[in-house]
């Protein structure tokens, strides 16, 4: 299993900053075929082939991502990725 571990501050409230989550797990679905779930300020998602979370803290967005053996050839592409939507949904 290939695994995608990314921490970043945040300056937002509680609620802006779960929103930047919700806005960032949309983005991924729609771009992976992702489904994903909240439980309380835990997001999990999950396809095929990979599994993750998202945490908030009241200063940090910590994504948890964890890639089947199929994924692990595009680990370098996904991990880009979850880093251009991390700095989109940041900068709002």
């Amino acid at each position: 299993m290939s695994v995608i571990d990314i921490h970043r501050a945040h300056s937002f409230d509680k609620q802006h900053a779960r929103d930047a989550a919700d806005a960032f797990a949309r983005d991924l679905a729609t771009q992976f075929d992702l489904s994903y779930q909240w439980e309380g300020d835990h997001l999990t998602f999950r396809r095929s082939g990979a599994k993750g979370h998202l945490n908030i803290t009241p200063n940090e967005l910590h994504v948890h991502l964890e890639l089947g053996m199929l994924l692990r050839p595009f680990k370098s592409r996904i991990e880009q990725e979850v880093h251009a939507q991390l700095d989109q949904i940041l900068k709002s």
